[in-house]
């Protein structure tokens, strides 16, 4: 593995403890916000950019984002693990082809630790608000425990998977026993024997009901819409093979291409001729026939829209685990929760000790908590109440020197994130750097700029499988798609490369 060498923590933040309350204002020229893997590639490029007066900032008591907080059994990544990771910092060891959740957590506190991160982490750190200063040309960002740190620059990388959408149910105030969210799962929750109700079919619902089902005495699936689910291809690596991953030059760079090219192909079918899905429809609904013998719970699991107009999901026990009898798929919408029942909007009561939310996260407001006031004191949530969009996903006009990493429009539905975070950290960095290279103040996209980058967005949106009708989490209440990117992961990776300066005015 490549390796930096350890960095010094920022100016005046040496003494800093995590847990210490301070009136006084930290002064760094770059604030990250989020120490997922978007954050942490932000840090590691800057340091290799010889920028070394940064600070991240933490929310949580670790490293990693969502796979530090999603530890429900059976949590791993739907991309091949070669992929799921940084071309800069490649791994042969992975265990399997689909990297589990333990796994991709240590792999992102290695690169931390590699590194050299940890003298600029702050844990415990959860930013409500960030307020720029047209006179400074600074961000003031403050915590919820009252701390406050300044920066030229602030790059939000919090991720949009990190809010528990859990949804209002009523009577759920009056149920006595444990209920929780799949991202906040309860451990010290014994649910052997016991009857449970999972509410929602996500891609977390069909990882841990399969590891769920053969231990509870009933589990009821409350289920609005099916989801389309292909078979995992996937298979633990011998040490043969993670041998030869280290051993041969470049044979690990090679299958990690492979895999790329292999997801961008079918990528055609998303983005541009969706009824090239129904050749992958018939493979799903052979998929559900293979494991559920009884028709009417095939009917039950048979998704009614188009395939990739929601997420694909993929699982090889998730079909076998609804087959079980002590599983029952409800179809009927939750009315209400009681004290030690669920009754449902046909009046059928089931008796339950616990209950479990699948029901994926709040993805309207990118940022949240946080208030972002630019200049002129304009707030984000406002700037984006009609919808969200950006520039490249990551300026905002009115918020100078403000960079978001996998902001709208920048989500796949066919690659890695990891991709896109990579392309994303380039292009912030390059801004940066203009910034600080000419000794100016700040950085702004133009409105125009703005504008025309998501007509264009949504112009190519048009053509996709996402807009064939279904309702999903890619869109907002007016319909539009706001999260996902419409074409392939090279294209962005093109547009990132270099700054335009026609589309920015500095000062």
């Amino acid at each position: 593995m490549a390796t930096a060498n350890a960095a010094s923590p920022p100016p005046g933040s040496s003494a800093e403890s995590t847990s210490e309350i301070t009136s006084e204002i930290t002064e760094s020229t770059v604030a990250i916000i989020g120490a997922g893997f978007a954050g942490i590639c932000m840090a590691i490029k800057l340091l290799e950019a010889g920028i070394r007066d940064f600070v991240i900032l933490e929310a949580g008591d670790g490293v990693g984002g969502v796979w530090r907080d999603n530890t429900y059994p059976g949590c791993a990544c739907d991309v091949p693990s070669h992929l799921y990771s940084f071309s800069f910092e490649r791994s042969a060891d992975w265990s399997r082809k689909y990297g589990p959740q333990p796994e991709i957590l240590d792999y992102v506190e290695r690169c931390a630790d590699t590194y050299g991160l940890r003298p600029f982490l702050r844990f415990g750190t959860l930013v409500t608000e960030s307020r720029y200063d047209e006179r400074s040309a600074r961000w003031t960002l403050r915590s919820a425990d009252g701390r406050a740190w300044r920066a030229r620059f602030v790059v939000a990388g919090v991720g949009s998977l990190r809010v528990p959408a859990i949804p209002t149910i009523d009577g759920a105030e009056r149920f006595v026993g444990p209920a929780f969210h799949s991202s906040r799962w309860e451990h010290d929750v014994d649910l052997r024997g016991k009857r449970v109700a999972v509410i929602g079919t996500g891609a977390s619902a069909i990882q841990f009901v399969p590891k769920i089902a053969g231990e509870v005495e009933r589990l009821y699936l409350f289920q609005r819409t099916a989801p389309w689910i292909m078979p995992k291809p996937d298979r633990p690596f011998g040490a043969a093979e993670r041998a030869l991953f280290r051993r041969v030059p470049g044979l690990e760079w090679l299958y990690r291409k492979l895999i790329y090219w292999s997801k961008e192909g079918p990528a055609v079918g998303f983005i541009r001729y969706p009824a090239i899905l129904r050749f992958v429809e018939r493979v799903a609904k052979k998929h559900i026939r293979s494991a559920i013998d009884d028709p009417e719970l095939r009917a039950k699991v048979t998704p009614t829209f188009a395939m990739g107009c929601k997420r694909i999901l993929i699982s090889n026990d998730y079909y076998p685990a609804l087959a079980r009898d002590n599983v029952e798929v409800v179809t009927e919408g939750v009315a209400e929760l009681r004290e030690r029942s669920i009754v449902t909007a046909d009046g059928c009561e089931r008796p339950i000790d616990a209950v479990i939310y699948g029901t994926g996260f709040a993805l309207r407001d990118f940022l949240a908590p946080m208030d972002i006031v630019g200049r002129d004191g304009r707030e984000l949530s406002e700037e984006w109440r009609d919808g969200a969009d950006a520039y490249l996903g990551t300026a905002v006009n009115g918020f100078p020197n403000f960079f978001m990493l996998t902001g709208p429009n920048t989500g796949l539905g066919h690659s890695s994130m990891i991709f896109m975070i990579e392309a994303h950290v380039h292009y912030v960095l390059g801004c940066i750097r203009h910034v600080l290279e000419r000794d100016l103040d700040s950085i702004e996209v133009l409105p125009e700029a703005v504008r025309a980058y998501n007509e264009r967005i949504q112009e190519k949106m048009a053509k996709t499988v996402w807009t064939t009708g279904c309702r999903s989490w890619y869109l907002d209440e007016n319909g539009k798609n706001f999260t996902l990117w419409p074409s392939f992961t090279w294209a962005f990776w093109l547009q990132t490369r270099r700054m335009k300066r026609r589309d920015f005015s500095f000062a």
